[in-house]
């Protein structure tokens, strides 16, 4: 019974309240990365759908456009770079879920230790350090994951670029000054 005695008190009632409201602003924060990062997952997905489409438009007719070589060995870095991606991804879904699974034991042990053990309140600590660490790994995942993304752009632009030089060069570089460029004023 002195255990019920020390919850009944109004000051361990709000403490051990306000102690639990830490890990439910954190349970938010990773169910916030979670929909995020499902999004991400989601147009991943879309993309690898639109590159399949394209990989097999490009088998069906080769000879439909002098440039398959180069399309086909583009379609293969994209498809190798949403791969990697989606890895990352689904990495960094498993972390964010983890933490939100230990956020929430550690909401569960704050009041457990508060009715039953206060000596043990360091389960706590620890339970919500393992959790924050656990969202600092699943963002350097997405970090990683939006660097690989930029990756891919950049090679599909360096590719637009390669196709609109080999088929209007000449438009290009009276329409738009050329790449040679700096915020639309020709360098040179």
């Amino acid at each position: 019974m002195d255990w019920l005695a020390r919850l009944e008190s109004p000051q361990n009632a709000l403490a051990v309240l306000t102690a639990m409201i830490t890990p439910a602003v954190l349970i938010s924060a990773c169910g916030a990365l979670i929909f995020s990062t499902s999004s991400r997952l989601g147009r991943v997905v879309d993309r690898v759908r639109a590159l399949s489409e394209k990989f097999e438009t490009l088998a069906k007719h080769p000879e439909a456009d002098d440039m398959a070589a180069d399309r086909r060995q583009l379609v293969f870095q994209q498809l190798d770079r949403q791969t990697s991606r989606s890895r990352l991804i689904q990495r960094a879904m498993v972390a964010f879920y983890t933490a939100l699974g230990i956020f929430v034991a550690t909401s569960v042990a704050i009041a457990v230790i508060a009715a039953v053990a206060l000596s043990l309140t360091w389960v706590a600590v620890v339970l919500g350090v393992v959790g924050a660490l656990f969202m600092f790994y699943g963002s350097v995942l997405l970090v990683i994951e939006s660097r690989m993304a930029m990756g891919a752009i950049a090679s599909e632009m360096d590719f637009v670029w390669k196709v609109s030089k080999r088929y209007a060069a000449g438009e290009l570089d009276e329409a738009r000054g050329g790449p040679a460029t700096w915020l639309g004023k020709k360098i040179g």
